[in-house]
């Protein structure tokens, strides 16, 4: 009698399963081409100026997709509504003074600076390290060793190979990217970084600073830029052409020097939008979907509309956390709570999702996963093996949880059938793109995370990244497996494990 019941109630199981695997595909038929482009052309359109953090296009789009979230009937992500802000800064330059080794320079001729580091501050010195390129990758790393703890830091921008053409544009987290340099450089707690540039007259002249945000933890550093020229002043060897900074030794330098900066700072604000949907019986325990709506803005009249970066991601977020409530009226409530959350600031160093997760409205140990979406709309035009029509590359889930990438493999296998392509969770690639998205400030807190990511191309952070260059069949596919994912992972009985180590 026992082993008959066992069998009948494994039938039922089976059976209600199948049940609502045919519901939820069905459900999951409703993430459309035609439902994507409606969302993605507001997002990307002119109106929005290009989503700038801080600036009046991001706040439109928050507007945008708050209100998205106010008519889905998904509850607020905060207390205080659905935007949870964080303050943004921006300095303006008054003027500035420069001496090195009694030489007085001359701004714009001689050097210029980061108004987003300038404050009001006055420095001397007599001494500088200079530590080549500054390059830091997974191969190399000029900061290894050198000592540079509170002290001024020379380094020549770019990388060695390309010392010897005129101009070239890396992109933001390039190791040879100046962005990433200074990012590293801060990190190391130097006092100063001063940069040769090959020509500081490509540099405008910058009187109101890039935005920035303040950290306890984290101090203004002035950054110089110099001519090679200049530059020989604190050699004391001639630099006639950029590229003679390949002869220059790595080491100390006695140099005196001291810089002096008048400088008033601007209070601004950004903000993530969140929206909720309660889970049931596991509603403590929550799922994340997340991108990041902001984007570069507008330089002049010139709109950089970043339909792929991240237009394509936060349609999704909107697009699946539709699908959920569709779910949910069809009697299909998540069993863990649904947080759907855009975040603005990506651009600009991953600001948001970094405040996110250092003042958290939920659980840090009770979220499960956070699956981020930071381009899905394109093809790789570099990926020259496979199905191009028909792949995404899917970042992480090799990492911190060994029930992700069973879990991913699974869900496509029964209902996307897409190339899930692995080569970027390789930490010696030299793009590093596990780094370089929203997901990463949830990983380095231990959270299980996946990104899903179409590559980049030639219009990526260009004003040609425009919404009539979407695929958005291919689009739909991926934002079918993010869905499919996210469901079977609000679903499950247990969280995901954390036994892997931090990477």
């Amino acid at each position: 009698m026992k082993k008959i019941l066992v069998v009948f109630t494994t039938i039922i199981s089976v059976t209600t399963f199948a049940q609502n695997t045919k519901q939820l595909t069905k459900i999951a038929s409703t993430i459309t081409p035609d439902d994507l482009k409606s969302k993605l052309s507001i997002i990307a359109s002119a109106q929005m100026e290009g989503r700038e953090t801080a600036m009046p296009g991001q706040k439109k789009a928050a507007a945008y997709i708050e209100n998205f979230f106010k008519q889905l009937g998904l509850q607020p992500g905060t207390s205080n509504g659905y935007q949870l802000n964080f303050p943004v800064y921006r300095d303006s330059v008054l003027s500035t003074s420069l001496k090195i080794n009694g030489s007085e320079l001359h701004e714009t001729q001689d050097y210029n600076i980061s108004a987003a580091t300038a404050i009001n501050s006055s420095f001397k010195d007599t001494s500088v390290v200079f530590i080549g390129f500054g390059i830091t990758d997974s191969l190399h790393d000029d900061f290894k060793n050198a000592d540079v703890k509170n002290k001024w830091i020379v380094f020549a921008e770019g990388n060695e190979a390309d010392a010897d053409k005129s101009t070239v544009q890396y992109p933001y987290r390039n190791p040879a990217s100046s962005y990433q340099k200074l990012f590293n450089a801060r990190k190391a707690d130097v006092q100063g970084i001063i940069i040769i540039s090959k020509n500081i007259s490509t540099l405008p002249k910058i009187t109101k600073g890039n935005m920035y945000v303040k950290e306890s933890s984290r101090k203004n550093i002035p950054v110089l830029y110099l001519t090679p020229q200049v530059a020989s002043l604190i050699f004391a060897k001639p630099l006639n052409t950029f590229s003679d900074v390949k002869n220059i030794a790595p080491g100390n330098y006695s140099c005196n020097f001291s810089f002096q900066v008048n400088a008033i700072t601007q209070n601004m604000e950004s903000s993530n939008v969140i929206g909720v949907l309660p889970g049931t019986d596991k509603k403590d325990e929550y799922v994340f979907v997340t991108g990041h709506y902001d984007h570069l803005g507008k330089k002049d009249s010139v709109i950089y509309y970043g339909a792929d970066d991240d237009g394509s991601g936060t349609t999704s977020v909107l697009e699946i956390a539709e699908t959920f409530v569709k779910a949910k009226e069809k009697g299909f409530a998540p069993r863990r709570t649904m947080v759907f959350m855009t975040v603005s600031g990506e651009e600009k160093g991953l600001w948001g999702s970094d405040y996110y997760t250092s003042h958290p409205v939920f659980s840090l140990d009770s979220t499960s996963v956070d699956l981020n979406i930071d381009m899905v709309g394109r093809i790789d035009p570099e990926r020259k093996y496979g199905d191009s029509t028909n792949y995404v590359y899917t970042i992480g889930e090799d990492k911190l949880s060994s029930d992700l990438q069973p879990i991913t493999d699974s869900i496509n296998n029964k209902f996307t059938h897409l190339e899930l392509d692995r080569k970027y969770n390789d930490l010696k690639d030299p793009n590093r793109f596990y780094y370089r998205s929203d997901h990463y400030n949830f990983a380095k807190h231990g959270i299980p995370i996946i990104f899903y990511f179409n590559g980049t191309h030639a219009d990526y952070h260009k004003p040609t990244d425009t919404v009539d260059k979407i695929n958005f069949d291919l689009m739909a596919k991926r934002v079918k497996l993010v869905f499919y994912t996210a469901w079977a992972i609000a679903n499950r009985d247990n969280m995901l494990k954390r036994d892997m180590p931090l990477k």
